[in-house]
């Protein structure tokens, strides 16, 4: 049997989340040991540009940040490690977690940064441009700025679907929605909204078959109707895809409260805290609202605080 590590702080995950929460734990000399998880850097590694993060005021590429948070959390000793947690054992006090290669980790603290995939519609064209950045992308808040003045298909029928639809049609000239059913998924109000709007134009039981591009960047996308069968090309700079996300909590769910979408509930509101002591999240394995790399890392920032607390409580 290998050898237990006893630890202060454990943290899961290493998007904006789980470096800031790095960054504030090992500041206050919580020796954090940090596993980066299937994707190191999270969801901001397939991002080409960051122009919304305060402090680069001429933007900065996704991987670039993720690579200078990882600087600044090993600055201060965080002891970043590749591989994952696979699983947890949460029912005592000391936290039981087991990495990827058999290591069995006894923590103190365990801050949960694991984040949330964006589900794609797994064509090969899509996922090719979203690899070349070149006008795939599943976060209209995030990229949209990048198509002021063009014209853009949007996929989904539901509510964050409607949402991202209303927010491009203030930046593009054309959105055109595409929706595999005859009827919106959303709330009533929600799909009302986007039918108000003069610049949106709605293709109820359409499909996207196929994104189209010069190799480098999108022209546009091939979609067929699936009750005529009739195809059409529509002509567009960015393709987004907004058919949901799915947290990454999975090894969690025996321990922890999650919503019925799989996001950890906050125990508390206004914390960090899960049902579990001593077990704070961050990020978007908790927030299906925001998603952005700012918020995530401020609920990193109030993770490694709480756990601080946490620890300072049990020694007095």
């Amino acid at each position: 049997m290998s050898e237990i590590e006893k630890i202060k702080c454990l943290i899961i995950g290493s998007g904006p989340a789980g470096y800031t929460a790095a960054i504030y734990a090992a500041r206050a000399d919580m020796k954090p040991v940090l596993y980066q998880g299937l994707q190191p850097g999270g969801q901001l590694t397939t991002t080409n540009e960051v122009e919304n993060f305060p402090g680069y005021k001429d933007g900065v590429t996704g991987p670039e940040m993720m690579v200078e948070l990882e600087a600044q959390a090993k600055r201060f000793e965080t002891d970043v490690r590749p591989g994952f947690i696979n699983k947890v054992d949460f029912n005592e006090e000391i936290h039981k977690c087991w990495a990827d290669n058999g290591k069995e980790i006894h923590a103190e603290t365990v801050i949960i940064s694991t984040g949330a995939s964006a589900k794609y519609l797994g064509l090969e064209s899509e996922q090719h441009y979203l690899s070349t950045g070149g006008g795939v992308s599943a976060c209209a808040v995030c990229d949209g700025f990048f198509y002021r003045g063009q014209e853009v298909v949007i996929v989904g029928a539901g509510d964050s679907a409607c949402e991202e639809a209303h927010y491009l049609s203030k930046l593009c000239t054309k959105v055109t929605m595409l929706v595999r059913k005859d009827v919106f998924r959303a709330s009533k109000i929600m799909a009302q909204r986007v039918a108000k709007v003069e610049n949106i134009e709605i293709l109820f039981n359409t499909e996207t078959e196929e994104v189209l591009g010069d190799g480098q960047v999108v022209t546009g996308v091939k979609a067929i109707n699936n009750k005529t069968n009739e195809k059409i090309e529509i002509p567009c700079t960015g393709f987004f895809v907004a058919i949901g996300h799915k947290p990454n909590t999975d090894v969690f769910k025996d321990f922890i409260h999650l919503d019925e979408t799989g996001y950890i509930k906050y125990e508390q509101p206004g914390t960090s805290k899960t049902n579990v002591a001593g077990v704070f999240v961050s990020g978007d394995a908790a927030d299906k609202n925001y998603r952005q790399a700012v918020t995530a890392a401020g609920t990193g920032c109030m993770a490694a605080l709480d756990a601080e607390r946490y620890l300072a409580a049990k020694e007095h």
